[in-house]
């Protein structure tokens, strides 16, 4: 017998641990099995699981658990991805804890050392933490970004694109971030809204005829400026157009050009252009021929290109003195405090500086072209759909990628520079030698190049690099491309869009055939989740508080597409108790002999109630079925909720009742042996939301009544495949009317305050002759469901009774003698009183445009929920006080 409740904080470890060690994660050896293969995105090894991860881990489980139950050699492979920079900056942060140190005393080989050992005792907390939600990863087949397999794909890659010309030198701005001293990428920059100025100063023409005014929010790039640019079309400044101003401070002559990017309404029309430290100045740079003077280095301090006085500031304090100077000098010209948005690398916490420098470019326009196209023919698809425009939008205005970082920990740049600076490509050290021997006609002194690349780079390949890429493998033939790829939006540009890229230039394959976007998880107000605010909800502690499987179902059910998921622990909780419904059905059929029968065939039954049950559990199970294979999470979850709570918990078991505790041996039979195989069915469409629950209840059921038709755990069990024909319109009809007369009858007794112990008889006034011989033969269900005395024909209601149709039966429930009419009247009066109010107050609120403008979304949102509420309110009391209107 099954305990009174289920411990997940026992089971949980004690399942898991048993499927992994049976090797149930592996897809089947079965040759004729259709491979289904998804890619896990690979968390950072330094990572831990948060909330995004559990929504996206959760719903890639969900998928791949059924279609194991589908047969299919499902694969679900897994890793983590080395973090270039969030590696690093864990172990030097750890090194100057220690002693102080620098990643530069140690070396660099020395310091590679330390991050490896790093990664062995501590990377990769998050795929155990991956374990405890359920994740049935193939982890036999775990990778790693830097692991040597990877490694060899990433370095062919390389070499591949620069023999082709798609991967070069180039001189460009990036983000510099200057505490790091390395390029990052555009998902790495965070921007913040802080506090400002604009400073206006003034350029003196060259000639002494006047002055032009720009405004800057940062001064010390002043100091690299190459020109000055109006509007074309500015009348004021036309006639100054070809003429140069003398730049202060540094005394450099600058041409006042004509670009569209002046905007002629902001401020007075004119701008400074510093090319190498602005990137829409670069671009005017690039379309006027402008010198680009870099006037910082790489630690962001003025460098020798600027005036002596400022050379080794650093670039605020460079900032504080020019400003001091143009006032000294006469041409500072106003100071408007402003608050703007300055980028900020999102781990350093440092601002950003656009920097000129040499990088390792990849020609992403031309890698774009057949990655639009797959998408453009539907070779990939994108689920919800309207994440292609962004997709498209993107890749159709897509730039050169800066893949080169000025770190240490990473994928090293195979190139190797000879004296005169000449790169040499090449897979290995050797070869590289040996192209040089070539080129210098003798041996010359090479040195490797000292960056690393960018982690989108090599986390690009991970669809084919992981199944052992180049190497023609079993897998790569079996699994690849894959199937689906469940991933956020936010890195639909910096991790899909460069699979698609990579994969069609190496594989000629697309590397997934769909594209999944999960929703974005906020707080139970709607609000983004942030440290800063104080309402992060950790995964780890709501699997510890309500067990995995509730929070597994949570995110399932609210994952519905284009919606963002509004967590909160009341939510958890209440699927938490779907849960325990669940258990104790399952008790309750134990306890009432609920077995599985021998030779059980839900096509040959006798009693009507059956018949219907087994028709819901087939079209639960199409349903199911159908949501699941469209990607369809939380119609999947909403419709397994529907049908085990509110059909076989709440209507089939309590119908079933009386059967089990009746006489008809032969009916009592047929509901045991139906009761334990719709449960079947129930934990075999459940498992793949709720892993845990499903799995301990099927082993504890597993050794009641004749042998099962299958053995070994739940997940490798078959997906219920159910008939149409299993459902009968005959017996969804009979119960359809018993139901419909119990659920209305229970709420004219709510609606009315009916006290429980009454028990009243429910009249059948007008009804066709097989609606009264349903309901006359659900005599004793509906007398215990519906707590009423009897179930008997009438030919009118009489006095005191209220009338109520269903399914074109007109039934009654003689309640006055039970309550006080007038009492009831005055109640319902005043109650739809006081929702008329509250609805008058809450649409004059929604019927403001200033306060839909102003207020934030959620709020919005919360009175347009509220006022929807007290309209079904209000409508419910004003059925009810219509249902009183007849009665005397």
């Amino acid at each position: 017998m099954l305990d009174k409740t289920f411990d997940p904080k026992t089971a949980e470890p004690r399942l898991y641990e048993a499927w992994e060690q049976s090797g149930a994660f592996a897809p089947t050896d079965d040759p004729a099995a259709e491979p289904f293969s998804i890619v896990i995105p690979p968390p950072n090894v330094t990572g831990s699981l948060h909330i995004g991860h559990a929504l996206n881990n959760t719903l890639q489980d969900v998928i791949i658990r059924f279609e194991r139950m589908r047969g299919k050699a499902a694969l679900w492979l897994p890793g983590t991805d080395h973090a270039g920079i969030a590696t690093q900056m864990v172990v030097e942060r750890q090194l100057a804890e220690a002693g102080n140190m620098s990643r530069r005393d140690l070396g660099r080989e020395a310091f590679i050392e330390k991050v490896w050992e790093w990664k062995a005792k501590s990377g990769g907390t998050i795929v155990n933490q991956l374990r405890r939600l359920g994740a049935s990863c193939d982890w036999s087949r775990e990778r790693f970004t830097l692991d040597e397999g990877l490694s060899a794909a990433v370095r062919k890659v390389f070499v591949q694109l620069h023999k082709e010309g798609l991967i070069y030198r180039d001189k460009r701005l990036v983000n510099w971030d200057p505490h790091f001293q390395t390029a990052i990428s555009d998902l790495e920059v965070e921007q913040r809204e802080v506090d400002g100025n604009y400073w206006h100063f003034a350029y003196p023409l060259e000639d002494g005829s006047g002055e032009i005014v720009v405004a800057t929010t940062r001064p010390e790039t002043m100091l690299g400026d190459t020109a000055v640019a109006v509007h074309p079309d500015d009348e004021r400044y036309k006639h100054l157009i070809g003429k140069c101003v003398r730049l202060p401070i540094v005394g450099r002559p600058i041409p006042i050009i004509a670009d569209d990017y002046a905007d002629p309404e902001k401020g007075s029309g004119a701008v400074k252009i510093t090319p190498a430290h602005d990137f829409n100045d670069f671009m005017v740079g690039k379309r006027n021929n402008l010198p680009a003077i870099n006037v910082m280095d790489e630690f962001a301090r003025i460098n020798d290109e600027a005036p002596a006085a400022y050379r080794g500031l650093d670039r605020f304090a460079a900032r504080k003195k020019i400003v001091e100077e143009f006032e000294s000098l006469g041409l500072l010209r106003g100071v408007e405090p402003t608050r703007h948005v300055v980028p900020h690398g999102d781990r350093s916490g440092v601002p950003v500086e656009p920097f000129l420098t040499d990088q390792w470019y990849v020609n992403a326009e031309v890698l774009a072209k057949p990655a639009i196209q797959a998408v453009e023919d539907g070779r990939t698809v994108f689920e919800p759909r309207n994440w292609e425009k962004t997709y498209f939008e993107w890749m159709r205005n897509i730039q050169p990628w800066c893949i080169s970082r000025q770190l240490w920990w990473g994928h090293r740049i195979p190139a190797w520079y000879g004296p005169d600076g000449r790169p040499f490509v090449a897979e290995t050290e050797e070869e590289a030698r040996a192209a040089a021997r070539e080129h210098y006609g003798r041996d010359e002194p090479l040195k490797q190049d000292e960056d690393v690349l960018d982690t989108w780079f090599s986390s690009g390949l991970w669809p084919f690099s992981t199944m052992g890429w180049p190497e023609k493998t079993k897998d790569l033939e079996r699994f690849y491309p894959t199937h689906t790829l469940i991933t956020g939006f936010d890195i639909i540009f910096f991790w899909v869009a460069r699979m698609m890229m990579q994969g069609l230039h190496f594989t000629g394959e697309v590397p997934f055939r769909r594209v999944f976007i999960n929703a974005l998880v906020r707080d139970a107000e709607g609000k983004k989740m942030s440290k800063s605010k104080g309402n992060v909800m950790d995964p780890l502690e709501l699997v510890d508080e309500f067990g995995a499987d509730a929070l597994r179902f949570t995110l399932t059910a609210m994952s519905g597409q284009a919606r963002d998921i509004k967590l909160s622990r009341q939510r958890i909780e209440g699927y938490r108790n779907f849960g325990t419904k669940l258990w104790n059905a399952t008790r309750f059929c134990q306890m009432n002999g609920c077995a599985r029968a021998e030779g059980f065939d839900p096509a040959n039954l006798k009693v009507t109630l059956n018949r219907w049950i087994v028709g819901e559990a087939a079209k639960a199970a199409q349903g199911v079925t159908q949501a699941l294979d469209g990607c369809g999470f939380d119609e999947a979850a909403n419709a397994l909720y529907r049908f085990i709570w509110n059909v076989y918990c709440d209507w089939y078991v309590e119908l079933a009742k009386p059967i089990l505790n009746g006489e008809d041996a032969a009916a009592k039979a047929e509901t045991q042996a139906t009761a334990a195989w719709v449960l079947d069915v129930i934990l075999r469409l459940l498992h793949p939301i709720m892993p845990f629950v499903t799995e301990e209840l099927w082993s504890q059921t597993a050794g009641e009544g004749a042998a099962r038709d299958h053995s070994g755990f739940l997940m490798t069990a078959p997906w219920p495949d159910l008939s149409e024909g299993l459902t009968d319109a005959a017996a969804e009809a009979e119960i359809g009317l018993v139901i419909a007369a119990v659920s209305e009858g229970r709420s004219v007794r709510a609606e009315l305050n009916v006290p429980p112990s009454a028990r009243p008889e429910l009249l059948v006034i007008e009804a066709s002759a097989d609606q009264r011989r349903v309901l006359e033969e659900a005599a004793a269900v509906i007398g215990q469901t519906l707590r009423v005395a009897g179930v008997r024909s009438a030919d009118r209601a009489p006095e005191g009774a209220i009338p109520f149709v269903v399914e074109g039966a007109t039934l009654a429930l003689p309640v006055a003698e039970f309550i006080d009419l007038a009492a009831e009247r005055a109640r319902l009066t005043k109650e739809i009183a006081a929702h008329a109010a509250d609805m008058e107050r809450t649409a004059k609120k929604l019927n403001n445009p200033d306060f839909v403008a102003r207020a934030p979304e959620e709020v919005v949102e919360e009175n347009r929920e509220r006022l929807a509420e007290a309209e079904a309110a209000k409508a419910k009391l004003e059925a009810a006080l219509e249902r009183l209107a007849g009665v005397s």
